[in-house]
């Protein structure tokens, strides 16, 4: 406590009424990147004790939901859940929270509880924000916009890698508001690629067509991807390579 009570932003967040320092991350980051904007809908994944629910709802003033492990103390306009975002039926009680209309960003600050062991506790990261990412990939509208937190590690890269192909932008990031010696960075996505397919991906398809530079044209859910060298009427495996608004491209894993 001693350390926090002597931190700038600590003290800043007990006078202007925030319920953690790290209400000033969203600030900033959001000041550089414009995510959250008036009257966009914000779902905030790991959400206790709520700083960044305040933060959300002041600079979007529409719904907000937050999702934690723990009970979050009532913030007026905000819509919370007690439950696990790693588990699937979590889904089903943000969907409803939202309403019918998609969110427009998804945030989360979310931590595993420290053991101490830098290596576990990366990986337990890393497996929360690919929790995250999961959700983001269901609620979010095309278009879209993605923050989360992540331990830096051996798998930061591959995550980031992992976001990349969902957006048309992603990127790291660290707020003023971080603590110097934290190993925390903020992952950003921009213009979530909503899709049926991810890039790595590998399935089945049947080319129903040919496009302009002769690749082979196949659907899926009406989604059209590209497939290098592939001949109309080819059943065939495919690996996607990319995944762009309203369209894909992949290649013949033979």
């Amino acid at each position: 406590m001693a350390r926090n009570q002597k931190d700038h932003f600590y003290k800043k967040a007990k006078a202007e009424g925030y319920r953690a320092r790290s209400a000033y991350k969203l600030q900033q980051v959001n000041q550089k990147f414009r995510l959250i904007k008036k009257g966009n809908s914000v779902l905030d994944l790991g959400a206790a004790p709520g700083g960044w629910l305040q933060v959300a709802k002041e600079l979007s003033k529409g719904r907000v939901v937050g999702v934690d492990l723990v009970e979050i103390d009532p913030i007026d306009d905000v819509t919370t859940i007690r439950a696990d975002i790693t588990v699937p039926e979590t889904l089903n009680l943000i969907k409803d929270a939202l309403g019918e209309a998609d969110a427009d960003v998804v945030i989360c600050d979310a931590a595993p509880n420290l053991s101490g062991n830098w290596t576990l506790d990366h990986a337990r990261s890393i497996d929360l924000a690919r929790s995250a990412l999961a959700v983001a990939g269901e609620v979010l509208r095309p278009g879209g916009s993605f923050l989360v937190k992540v331990f830096q590690g051996e798998s930061f890269k591959e995550y980031l890698s992992e976001v990349k192909s969902r957006f048309r932008t992603a990127r790291a990031h660290s707020p003023a508001a971080s603590r110097k010696a934290s190993a925390e960075m903020y992952i950003v996505g921009q213009g979530f690629l909503k899709a049926p397919v991810a890039v790595g991906e590998e399935i089945e398809l049947e080319i129903v067509g040919k496009g302009r530079s002769g690749d082979g044209v196949a659907k899926v859910k009406g989604f059209k991807i590209f497939v290098r060298g592939a001949g109309q009427g080819e059943t065939l495996q495919v690996r996607i390579t990319s995944v762009r608004p309203g369209h894909a491209t992949g290649e013949p894993t033979a």
